[in-house]
């Protein structure tokens, strides 16, 4: 059964031809093999593809504006657009501090730190970062927002997603925002980041669909240290749809382990199927936008049931459309035996990212190593 799997949706003002979306996924890989893999995951029948991590900066590697970035996503659109597949930018600001990372690097070159040292590393520098960063410059990214935002529909977007970790994320939480102005202290003072960011949009493309990636830190046990507590949501949510968000992208918050956003199958806390739908629950209690539920999705059964029932109206993946491309349409097509399921080892996905290698995974040559 895939009836609701397979049954088009208006997705906060975007027609979807189905309920499956590409999850925002760094990839790590040359331009030519991340370029088959897109095709490949396009071609396979997923309604949209997250870019991930679009900068709203006009400078830097990945600038929408730059030749070099231009030439990009233009040729990344055209070849996922030629699939019937829509397309979903990203927006971020990072909050990494650059040049305190640089001092690190001799270190993970040699081996003193590993990859998780040094985000442990960069996380301590963010909370400093952030509390002291001069309104004048707050005001001037999340300005950008906007200006991004129109330039990335111009190259042929379809859709704009707000990154409500990285900068956004880190603004929302207590954790690393102590400002004492108007951008810190309440619940409400800590969304203004993200809310000025989304009414920047807005205004400039009052017609855009905005989805925003809710990023939820959970405490007892804690997991993430970014976003949103889950006892914020109500607070937080209302004020984000009434900035102009159309849909939310439900997620656990990051600055911590990756393996806590991208679970393997025995993690302590996230290790069943849907292991980050409980978030979207709470959201769906404040809210009556569209909601794409995340984390560990692989099931078609499991994932039909979810988006029958209206607990979400979208499932995101990224694992699994990684381990088999096809899945949206071998599900819809009845062919759901067939599939190859993610088996959540991180094997060759995280494990090949953190090792600089790129995203791969077990089943690449036709066999599980």
């Amino acid at each position: 059964m895939s009836e609701s799997i397979a049954s088009p949706i208006n997705y906060g003002g975007l027609e979807l031809k189905n309920r499956i979306i590409f999850a925002p996924t760094s990839m790590g890989l040359k331009q030519e093999e991340y370029d088959q893999k897109l095709t490949a995951i396009a071609d396979g029948g997923c309604a949209m593809i997250i870019i991930g991590d679009v900068p709203v900066s006009r400078k830097g590697f990945g600038s929408l504006y730059s030749a070099q970035g231009i030439k990009h996503y233009t040729h990344l659109i055209e070849l996922i657009h030629a699939h019937g597949c829509k397309v979903c930018a990203q927006l971020h600001q990072s909050d990494t501090v650059m040049k305190g990372m640089l001092k690190y690097i001799p270190q993970l070159i040699t081996h003193k730190i590993s990859q998780n040292d040094l985000r442990r590393l960069m996380n301590d520098q963010t909370g400093p970062y952030i509390t002291n960063l001069p309104i004048e410059k707050v005001k001037a990214i999340t300005a950008s927002f906007g200006d991004a935002a129109v330039q990335a529909m111009s190259l042929g977007f379809d859709m704009i997603q707000i990154h409500g970790d990285r900068m956004c994320g880190s603004f929302s939480s207590t954790v690393f925002n102590r400002r004492t102005d108007e951008y810190g202290g309440s619940a409400e003072n800590r969304a203004r980041f993200a809310i000025e960011s989304i009414q920047a949009v807005r205004k400039a493309l009052p017609e855009v669909p905005i989805d925003y990636k809710l990023a939820v830190r959970q405490e007892n046990p804690h997991y993430g240290n970014a976003g949103v507590l889950e006892e914020e949501i109500p607070v937080f949510v209302p004020l984000l749809v009434n900035a102009g968000v159309t849909s939310f992208h439900v997620t656990l918050a990051n600055h911590s382990n990756l393996s806590d956003t991208i679970p393997p199958r025995n993690h302590p806390e996230f290790h069943d199927e849907g292991c980050f739908l409980k978030f979207s629950d709470e959201v769906r209690k404040v809210t009556s936008v569209p909601i794409c539920g995340v984390g560990a999705l692989t099931d078609p059964a499991f994932v039909e049931q979810q988006i029958a029932s209206g607990r979400i109206d979208c499932a995101a993946m990224s694992r699994q459309l990684i381990a088999d491309p096809a899945w949206p349409d071998k599900v819809i097509h009845h062919k759901a035996d067939t599939i190859h399921p993610c088996i959540r080892c991180n094997s060759q996905c995280l494990n090949g990212m953190m090792q600089h290698k790129g995203v791969h995974c077990i089943y690449e040559g036709g066999k599980q190593s």
